[in-house]
């Protein structure tokens, strides 16, 4: 068998054990939120955003698929930690030891910009959505009634993926210390960018320009940020490969 074989073979094997690692923490993750799912339902039913709605059951399986799709999500907020870890720990191989502690210093970073991306689309983004479908079936005399599963599919909605846009400047400067985007790069796409960013934000949103413009100004205001980090991080990553090949160079 050749090196390049056992090379394959040997990321394989790592890949693996890294992925029942993240299943092991996961299965416990789930098994901690079956306990807290229940408590956290009832208090989001009775937060402000949903004081002036009844929640109601249109099937018998509806409180039983709320409270399991609030498990997971609950199970892989809490599993992401150790999801970013063993990416990291997949990847570190191959980056100089300096990439290894600062891309290692991304990962609590990135679990509290998910969770400012959650708590910022819940209190400010979701009550004004809220509002504004509720304001428009009243103006239209519609009677809404509103089931919890639809409630929360919406809340969800909303919010899980702005957690994820929040990643954005972490992911740029973990790509940008990985050699495959430049600062340049983001630039040079930058108009391309703000259209994606755009239709994400039509796709978030109800149409009305208000609640639009709240989501699309903080996704542009983290694109530019993005562009900023990536900036240093290429700096620093130029700095690195300098000091290395004068090493090498001052090598015996």
């Amino acid at each position: 068998m050749s090196q390049k074989e056992m090379t394959i073979i040997d990321h394989i094997e790592e890949l693996r054990k890294r992925l029942v690692i993240i299943v092991v923490f996961f299965v416990l993750a789930v098994i901690v939120s079956f306990f807290i799912s229940q408590p956290l339902i009832k208090l989001l039913q009775h937060a402000s955003a949903a004081q002036d709605i009844t929640m109601n059951a249109f099937r018998v399986t509806d409180p039983f698929k709320v409270f399991m799709q609030m498990t997971f999500v609950l199970a892989f907020i809490f599993t992401s930690p150790v999801i970013l870890y063993q990416l990291w720990a997949f990847i570190s191989p191959g980056l100089l030891e300096k990439e290894r502690k600062a891309t290692l210093s991304y990962i609590p970073v990135s679990v509290m910009l998910f969770l400012a991306g959650v708590l910022f689309s819940y209190f400010i983004l979701f009550p004004f959505v809220i509002r504004f479908m509720l304001g428009l079936s009243s103006n239209m005399e519609i009677q809404t009634t509103i089931g919890i599963n639809e409630y929360f599919q919406f809340l969800f909605q909303i919010t899980i993926p702005f957690g994820i846009l929040f990643q954005l400047p972490v992911v740029v400067l973990f790509l940008t210390r990985l050699g495959i985007v430049t600062p340049m790069f983001l630039v040079r796409v930058r108009k391309y960018a703000y259209f994606i960013l755009l239709v994400i934000a039509a796709f978030i949103t109800p149409p009305d320009l208000i609640s639009h413009m709240m989501v699309t100004v903080p996704l542009l205001i983290l694109y530019e940020i993005s562009i900023w980090i990536s900036k240093i991080g290429y700096k620093k990553m130029q700095a690195a490969e300098e000091e290395q090949d004068l090493e090498i160079n001052h090598e015996p």
